[in-house]
């Protein structure tokens, strides 16, 4: 009885912190003047705030039932849609909400402090794929899929192959021409929303002989035979799909070649900048939200006659997580704001996101420990974020690879 009462308490009072941190998001809004990263338009802070209303009150219900079935529910995906978060950059003459990348990197900061699994299928579909089609696409393959990408057909990247995984020019998928057509063989792996998804951005090589530059990227949609096989048993962000996914003389149209070809490596490289930002803010969003779960129970709870959060060994430990959570938070903001402002970003971006996955590991660890037995149920989401979080040194590039990325970037800068 004891241990659903505090559960229960600590579910209600989550409500508590979330107003705190909008007080200070909503003191300023952006303007032609220089401010500060917690500026936002008025268009940021009403797509920031429609989001935190549809996560808790569409996406919350369903979070434990989708982890425990390690299944998207199709309403959320439909949700996502009908809310436009899945063309928020898209502009608005193909169906989207002509938003600033900031905006999308927002939203999915506000999925993830519910569920990081709803996040991260929104951020794939938004960052990476949306931001493909528009960049690098032709106007008819414009025309013909952003519509349907911001009303109601799933994205996913095919880049990631069994033996391409950081080395992701390395893959073994083959795309040969004949005729008007290309005939792609190979398999994919770890390709997140593949289960769900209609569409399919998938990265081959024409000629391995060419190395990276034979790389090219083909739109490819389910029904043209593409096979999504197994599916993998996950340690966390359970409801997000990662499949296996195989191609068997699956023909494409020419046309659907994005940008030129051979110039797919182009593509890759520069469009997973963007989605590291993306990933950074679904770890700063799991970071928070753990961390407002946990707070309040420190001032409900007591044990020898005070309340646990006024010990201050506890003090400093919650005041710690607090300057890691608004530093990742701050060097996320950076990335995407320079992403914005057409300026280099790759260093920020890399750095946000392997300071993030770090920040997640230690808010949502400590959060667990903060609330003793009771974080260690399913009775409350911390586990659940505790086992989240790890993806986050994982994909769009291990902690290693941003670290590599980083160095690079400096020796460079210090070189020249």
């Amino acid at each position: 009885m004891m241990r659903s009462v505090l559960a229960s308490a600590a579910r209600t009072t989550c409500a508590r912190s979330t107003r705190l941190l909008r007080a200070q998001f909503s003191t300023s809004k952006r303007t032609g003047a220089p401010g500060s990263l917690y500026s936002l338009s008025e268009e940021e802070i009403m797509m920031r705030d429609m989001v935190t209303q549809f996560a808790r009150t569409t996406v919350q219900p369903k979070v434990l039932s989708m982890d425990e079935q390690e299944k998207m529910d199709p309403s959320i995906i439909r949700g996502l849609f009908d809310a436009g978060l899945m063309g928020i950059e898209t502009p608005a003459d193909f169906g989207g909400a002509e938003a600033s990348f900031t905006s999308a990197i927002l939203a999915i900061e506000e999925l993830a402090r519910i569920d990081p699994s709803v996040s991260v299928l929104c951020d794939v579909h938004n960052t990476l794929v949306n931001t493909v089609f528009r960049t690098y696409a032709s106007r008819e393959l414009q025309e013909e899929y952003l519509p349907k990408l911001a009303t109601d057909k799933l994205g996913c990247f095919c880049l990631s192959e069994a033996g391409a995984g950081s080395d992701a020019f390395a893959l073994q998928t083959r795309a040969r021409r004949d005729g008007d057509e290309y005939v792609l063989d190979g398999t994919k792996m770890w390709i997140t929303n593949s289960a769900e998804a209609d569409v399919f951005l998938v990265f081959a090589t024409v000629d391995p002989a060419l190395g990276y530059r034979g790389i090219t990227c083909f739109v490819v949609d389910r029904s043209m035979g593409v096979k999504v096989a197994k599916k993998e048993r996950k340690l966390g962000i359970r409801a997000s799909s990662t499949c296996q996914v195989e191609f068997d003389s699956v023909r494409v149209p020419a046309s659907n070649v994005v940008g030129e070809v051979g110039r797919g490596y182009k593509i890759a490289i520069e469009i997973l900048n963007e989605g590291r930002v993306g990933i950074a803010a679904q770890m700063v969003g799991l970071a928070q939200g753990a961390f407002d779960c946990a707070m309040p129970y420190l001032f409900q709870r007591k044990q020898f006659g005070s309340r646990v959060g006024d010990f201050q060994a506890m003090q400093h430990q919650y005041a710690q997580i607090a300057v890691d959570i608004e530093a990742a938070r701050l060097l996320t903001y950076n990335a995407a704001r320079l992403k914005e402002e057409q300026r280099p970003f790759a260093k920020q971006a890399a750095m946000a996101k392997l300071y993030a996955s770090q920040v997640a590991e230690r808010a949502s660890s400590r959060a667990v420990e903060w609330m003793g037995g009771l974080g260690f149920t399913r009775e409350l989401p911390l586990e659940k974020f505790y086992r989240d979080c790890k993806i986050g040194a994982i994909y769009e590039g291990t902690s290693n690879i941003q670290l590599q990325t980083i160095a690079k970037i400096l020796a460079k800068e210090y070189q020249d």
